[in-house]
């Protein structure tokens, strides 16, 4: 966050701020977000029950939430947290979960990739404008042409195969080889979904909700209410490869993405770094409230089975 806004006049951003926000809207954008949440939840089941059983719906929306929570603590912590909540409230494998969860993410960059996709098709100047004014290409061009990179990987192999061979003669790989069964058990699971044209529905139906939650942020400002849906797909998008970062919740990289596209819609930096700043801190303030809720709720809700131990 500070070095996205380091060289910003926090002045000019709080002017900005003072101009005015409709903060409907992001009461709105939350609601939305709550809606992706909870039909996240429902595709979570979906892909736990073939493998174990079906899990209480409360139960279940409030290991998401807290996971959510948690990856504003600690990058991806979330994905392990919400397997743990869940196996300790409703008696099943964290393996197995935590391989349905890799199913769900891959989901998600299958979406993302899909979304990508559209937004170069149907905005490919303000795109290719964008990558060649922020990225430094010729890093990349570096990078593949040094010795020390193909030296660096063929340590890396020639080190894995070694690893390998040593380690499988040890007693924690029997172990992690039954580990490796269930997790296996867990990403297979979308093969027995009972009905898979839903779970592709709720799919589609959690980046429609994601996409929502920036672009209805829009009408919350003067400066942005004017911009069309295909500019508030291109920030969502692009906010979105700022959230691949591994920091919490995005924050920085998402801003910085979200200020850039804004930019190439005519928007000032300044008021798109306030843009940034407000709707990611709205965002998540729904986040850090139902995290901390969920988990002060699990253990009350759940009490009869402390009570029963």
């Amino acid at each position: 966050m500070w070095f996205v806004y380091r060289n910003y006049d926090m002045q000019e951003i709080r002017a900005t701020l003072n101009k005015g926000i409709n903060y409907w809207w992001l009461l709105l954008s939350m609601l939305v977000g709550l809606a992706s949440h909870f039909s996240r939840t429902i595709r979570w089941q979906m892909l736990i029950e073939p493998i174990e059983k079906k899990t209480h719906i409360t139960n279940t929306f409030f290991a998401v939430m807290i996971g959510y929570f948690a990856n504003l603590l600690i990058p991806r912590m979330g994905e392990i947290s919400r397997c743990g909540v869940l196996s300790r409230y409703e008696k099943v494998s964290v393996s197995r979960l935590i391989g349905t969860v890799v199913v769900e993410r891959l989901m998600d960059v299958i979406m993302l990739i899909i979304c990508l996709l559209l937004v170069l098709a149907l905005q490919f100047s303000v795109v290719t404008e964008f990558l060649f004014k922020n990225t430094d290409f010729s890093k990349f061009s570096n990078v593949f042409t040094s010795v020390w990179t193909y030296v660096v990987i063929l340590v890396l192999i020639l080190g894995v195969r070694f690893f390998k061979k040593w380690f499988s003669q040890t007693s924690p790989y029997i172990k992690l080889k039954g580990l490796w069964a269930k997790f296996s058990e867990g990403f297979l699971a979308v093969k027995n979904i009972k009905n898979k044209w839903l779970f592709v529905m709720h799919t589609i139906f959690i980046w429609i909700m994601y996409f929502l939650m920036i672009y209805v942020c829009f009408f919350a400002f003067e400066f942005t209410s004017h911009l069309t849906p295909l500019a508030g797909l291109s920030a969502f998008v692009l906010g979105s490869l700022g959230m691949v970062a591994p920091v919490q919740g995005g924050m920085g990289p998402w801003h910085f993405m979200v200020i850039a596209t804004l930019q190439m819609y005519g928007v000032s930096e300044n008021e798109g770094a306030a843009f940034a700043l407000i709707v990611w801190s709205s965002i998540n303030a729904m986040i850090v409230v139902l995290g901390i809720v969920s988990m002060i709720i699990l253990p009350l809700i759940n009490r009869h089975q402390a009570d029963g131990q």
